[in-house]
């Protein structure tokens, strides 16, 4: 694994971006570094800050409970759990909760009896739409506990 400490400005317009992604604001960083993990996978890392990049999306790292409060959520029954924990997609059926979120935006995936994150995904329908179905796809799901980026973020400090 090769990791590189980026430059001020690299630093600056990488933040920017994600901010703007996900509509949240970090303070300014020094010492960021990006941590090659495959050629298509990078961990970022920065002051109280782990990010997976996976191609062009930008995700929170599932140690980063604070920001992930941030994000909307879907509570899962804990029937689902094992499946989110392997990287099935989420399904109609095994929802109880969720919060209001729109279609392609980032979700969390919660189970319910401890609160605890499983999973991250992108939302193949908006909140709006999932009230009314009953089955099908829901959250494509991106990272979750224990897949190989999990193993290795668990490796990578800053």
């Amino acid at each position: 694994m090769k990791s590189n400490l980026i430059s001020k400005s690299e630093t600056a317009s990488l933040l920017k971006k994600i901010s703007d992604a996900w509509g949240i604001e970090f303070p300014k960083m020094k010492n960021v570094k990006v941590h090659q993990i495959l050629s298509d996978a990078q961990i970022i890392t920065g002051d109280g800050l782990k990010i997976l990049k996976i191609n062009e999306d930008y995700l929170p790292f599932l140690s980063e409970t604070e920001i992930l409060k941030k994000f909307p959520s879907v509570e899962v029954d804990m029937g689902a759990v094992k499946f989110m924990c392997k990287g099935a997609n989420l399904m109609r059926p095994g929802i109880k909760k969720f919060t209001e979120f729109e279609k392609e935006k980032l979700v969390c995936i919660v189970e319910e009896t401890h609160h605890k994150f499983l999973a991250i995904g992108k939302s193949m329908v908006s909140s709006s739409e999932l009230e009314n179905m009953e089955k099908g796809e829901i959250i494509q799901n991106l990272h979750y506990i224990s897949d190989r980026f999990w193993e290795t973020g668990k490796t990578i400090y800053n």
